[in-house]
């Protein structure tokens, strides 16, 4: 008779624990979908302007989900449009260390320091950002900003054309690096970008007086027997 009590007891024990791990589990897809509800409308409220709501959108997702990086991510980018500039910075450093390769966060904090003419560090948050995305366009036109601030176009043209290795027909990028290019005395390349530019955009009048004054620059040069590279 002990034995079968025995026998019952370790079942209803294993029972139990079964029953545990399902009601575990069902809270936690629970929780994931509460979570993914609140980021989407988070986000949706982001992206028309109701800065209100996904501010407590992404409040509520980091209660639910405290160590996901996405509800920073989205507090960062309310307080920068509300031009709190300390509350979006903490918010993306909170973003980079609970997700230290989230290029979005480093581009968070680039755009923090540039707001505040800091474009040295704007600068090196940057490089990290498309050190981790090099297609992230907000980073690249950021690189493209601060460098025009601080005269050093070496790093955005390099990324600029890593940028168009893997994306060659995206003319804004093409037009940008061209006129890096004239920035850096090398009208030869400037002329060919802005020749590719013509041929997938040919009603493109900055890219056509940008190549006028090229043209005008190598032959200027020419004459006096400047040697183009």
């Amino acid at each position: 008779m002990s034995d079968r009590i025995g026998a019952e007891q370790i079942f209803e024990g294993r029972q139990l624990g079964m029953d545990n791990e399902k009601n575990d589990a069902v809270a936690q897809a629970n929780a994931i979908r509460r979570y993914e509800e609140l980021q989407e409308l988070g986000d949706h409220y982001t992206s028309v302007g109701d800065y209100t709501n996904a501010q407590e959108c992404y409040g509520k997702a980091t209660s639910v989900s405290p160590d996901e990086a996405g509800p920073y991510l989205g507090l960062g980018v309310v307080n920068f449009q509300k031009g709190l500039l300390d509350d979006a910075e903490i918010a993306f450093r909170v973003a980079c260390r609970l997700a230290p390769d989230c290029a979005r966060a480093y581009a968070g904090l680039a755009m923090v320091a540039q707001k505040r003419a800091d474009y040295e560090e704007a600068f090196a948050m940057y490089l990290k950002c498309l050190e981790l995305d090099v297609d992230n366009l907000t980073a690249l036109l950021g690189l493209f900003q601060t460098s025009c601030q601080m005269g050093s176009f070496a790093k955005v043209i390099h990324y600029l054309e890593v940028y168009l290795g893997t994306h060659p027909h995206d003319s804004s990028v093409m037009f940008t690096l061209a006129a890096l290019y004239v920035k850096e005395g090398r009208f030869e390349r400037s002329r060919k970008m802005l020749a590719d530019v013509l041929a997938l955009d040919s009603g493109n009048e900055d890219a056509a007086n940008l190549l006028e004054e090229v043209e005008r620059n190598l032959a200027q040069n020419k004459e006096v027997g400047v040697q183009i590279p």
